[in-house]
């Protein structure tokens, strides 16, 4: 049997993070790696104390049609790449990785063309994470740049989220 790469072992975990994701939309997963070591993990999710979506059965972006990236001061969960920054240490994250892997909730699909939203963004450039690995599908993966994000600023351009 092959060994596994990787970044596709890594993705696998950060799959398996997502499992815990309480959106009634989609869920992500999101682990932090350096040095072959994993940081920290996050999915997507409510604030702790907050009833999650799942739980009150209602999504307002859900009900109100807001597209995909756009709206996010409306939505209850905090993102799992968010979620994995505030459970480490800005010095065990810089220079690290953040694996992403994200899944429809209705199909169970991987979302297509999957990237952090800019308020993601920003935190991991805040974070000193220096690339991002986004799952395509079951074998094949992105890589992106935080330092891509800080030289072509999407923000000077009012460009949406995803």
């Amino acid at each position: 049997m092959a060994r596994k790469d990787k970044e596709n072992y890594y993705l696998d975990i950060a799959q398996t993070v997502l499992e815990r994701g309480t959106c009634l939309r989609r869920n992500f997963g999101a682990i932090i790696v350096k040095n072959d070591q994993i940081i920290s993990s996050g999915y997507t999710g409510s604030p702790r104390g907050r009833k999650n979506c799942i739980d009150i059965e209602f999504c307002i972006r859900e009900s109100l049609s807001i597209p995909r990236g756009e709206r996010y001061e409306l939505c209850r969960s905090v993102h799992a790449e968010a979620n994995a920054i505030i459970a480490a240490s800005r010095n065990d994250m810089l220079g690290g990785s953040l694996y992403l892997v994200g899944k429809e909730k209705k199909t169970h699909e991987y979302v297509k063309n999957a990237s952090p939203c800019s308020m993601c963004k920003r935190l991991i450039i805040n974070a000193g994470i220096k690339k991002v690995i986004i799952r395509n599908d079951s074998a094949n993966f992105t890589a992106v740049y935080s330092d891509d994000w800080v030289s072509n600023d999407e923000s000077l351009s009012a460009k949406l989220g995803y």
